[in-house]
């Protein structure tokens, strides 16, 4: 076959279709279709062109995923960090609405709900209601220039025994300014405690609301009740800071039954950063604290360190303001009774000028019959916490004992030293306890550590000069109704006695040689021998002791008198 044959075969166009491949079926031997599975071999090269493009989008979907995430993070963390400063000064509006006008203590402490805000603006009849309820005192006028803002660059301690009138003056202070710019809250002995007083008073949650711990978040609050304070002082500083730039006057914090905190390592520690902040802030004029106590040991804690404290003593009234104060009581709760200067006269001596007992006369019907149970509870209290038993005491209760004999010797030198002055009572001034320097007491009773429990119970009180006397009139009284009992000097030194006899036998020793004391046929026959030796061993002597007995006493009439 020639090639001209083949050309028009040749330049023909062969056109080829790709056609996609399709199982074909067909029938088995039993009857069943099946389809031809395709040849893998075929796709090897269609697949290596399609690796390229998949490599491609899974980068991407990594990059759409990572984007996700960090824009959900971003948008978290924005709104967290957002919520946090929202919430930072949230904390300081709350803290600057504690020092608004009013205060939850006044409510407390108002006799009516008329007179809880008894203002220039109020009538005449509400303002002479609450002025009737209290009776001023000399310090009144220096507490009320405190809570006012008008005395600053200071921090104040209030010392006097329970009952003179010291919470109820800073009542009064804070009442005649609404309370504007102060706080007040009462201390307690647990730390906790105090933190959730100081935070109620604040208006501070140390955090305990913050959402965080929704998130299982250690927050700020799983420490100890003393950092808790600590941060509460540092959201105070910022407020006052920011009062200050506003020209507004000092903030004032309270702190009531300051002696309630425990004389230890944890209550002196608190003692010491309340006292630290009250003199930083008492020099750039931001808060003014007023610390209020009955007993001394707060005063000597503070003594050591306080270069802006000013304490101010409250003492009882004296004997015309004591006698006013109990008529204007009187006239309050008894407006048709009127009471004669001499019965007045009789309840002073019995009560003194204590704030409190007057009140409780006051408020009886029968004064005289109050003012006698006054002086009778008194007693009481003192022989329950330190009565003395005598020679019959069982050794188990010397350490009460010793406690109690110290305070029974103390008392006894009370006495005596108001029969030794001049003039114990005045007519004008009233009455003049005789007191020893502390050093002195101390001496007294040969302690130096039952005197300030003796404050603490208010049996001794111990005032700002170190001078220790009887807490109060009636308590006197109860001293010397006690020592002049018959026999009281000789039960007080039996007790003594006997407090040194088991002393004595505490520190003493016995030492028994039983062997000596065996007796045979009426005689002792126990009997030790010591042998001496040389350095070499050898015995060079023997020492023999034994119990002698005792001599047969002589038959009286053997010898005649001459």
């Amino acid at each position: 076959m020639s090639m001209k044959s083949f050309r028009p075969l040749i330049s023909r166009r062969i056109v080829c279709h790709h056609v996609p491949w399709r199982p074909r079926p067909f029938t088995t031997a039993n009857g069943l279709r099946q389809y031809q599975q395709p040849d893998v071999s075929e796709d090897e090269d269609s697949k290596g062109k399609e690796d390229g493009p998949r490599w491609k989008s899974t980068i991407w979907k990594m990059f759409e995923s990572a984007a996700t995430t960090f824009a959900s993070l971003a948008v978290l963390g924005g709104a967290g960090y957002g919520y946090h400063l929202y919430y930072k000064s949230l904390v300081l509006r709350k803290m600057e609405v504690a020092f608004d006008p009013g205060d939850p203590v006044l409510d407390l402490a108002a006799p009516t709900p008329s007179a809880k805000n008894t203002t220039h603006e109020d009538s005449d009849v509400e303002r002479d209601n609450a002025a009737v309820a209290w009776f001023e005192q000399p310090e009144q006028q220096t507490i009320d220039a405190i809570m006012s803002g008008q005395k600053k660059g200071r921090y104040y301690l209030l010392i006097g025994e329970k009952g003179t009138g010291k919470s109820s003056m800073i009542i009064e202070g804070m009442r005649k300014v609404d309370a504007n710019g102060i706080s007040m809250f009462d201390a307690h002995a647990n730390q906790e405690i105090f933190r959730i007083r100081l935070g109620k008073a604040l208006n501070y949650e140390f955090h305990e609301d913050y959402i965080g711990s929704l998130f299982s978040v250690r927050g700020p609050r799983d420490t100890t009740a003393l950092l808790d304070i600590e941060r509460a002082f540092n959201k105070l500083e910022k407020v006052a800071m920011n009062r200050r730039d506003k020209n507004q006057g000092p903030m004032v914090v309270v702190i009531n039954s300051t002696h309630l905190i425990r004389d230890d390592d944890d209550g002196r520690d608190l003692l010491e950063l309340i006292q630290q902040r009250a003199e930083q802030w008492a020099a750039s004029n931001l808060v003014t604290f007023v610390l209020n106590s009955d007993d001394y040991w707060v005063y000597e804690r503070l003594k050591s360190y306080a270069t802006r404290m000013e304490v101010i003593t409250v003492r009882d009234l004296p004997k015309p303001k004591a006698m006013a104060a109990l008529a204007s009581y009187r006239a309050r709760y008894f407006p048709q009774e009127t009471i004669n200067q001499e019965k007045l006269s009789e309840i002073y001596d019995l009560v003194g000028g204590r704030i409190n007992f007057l009140s409780r006369v006051a408020k009886s019907h029968d004064m005289l019959n109050m003012a006698k149970l006054i002086g009778q509870n008194e007693k009481t209290w003192f022989l329950n916490r330190c009565g003395i038993l005598g020679e019959t005491m069982d050794d188990d209760v010397m350490d009460q004992q010793k406690y109690a004999s110290c305070a029974q010797v103390l008392a006894k030198a009370l006495v005596e030293k108001a029969k030794e002055m001049d003039n114990p009572y005045d007519p004008e001034i009233g009455h003049i306890l005789p007191s020893f320097p502390l050093h002195e007491a101390r001496q007294i009773m040969t302690r130096a550590d039952f005197i300030e429990q003796y404050d603490h119970a208010n049996i001794f009180t111990i005032d700002s000069s170190a001078n220790v006397r009887a807490d109060s009139v009636p308590m006197m009284n109860a001293f010397k109704e006690i020592c002049a009992e018959p026999n009281f000097d000789q039960h007080l030194n039996e007790t003594l006695d006997r407090i040194a006899a088991i002393e004595s036998i505490g520190r003493t020793r016995e030492l028994t040689f039983k062997d000596l004391w065996i007796e045979q046929n009426g005689t002792m026959r126990g009997a030790y021998e010591a042998v001496t030796r040389d350095a070499r061993g050898r015995e060079v002597g023997k020492t023999e002791f034994r119990v002698k007995p005792d001599p047969e006493p002589e038959e009286e009439g053997e010898g005649g008198a001459d």
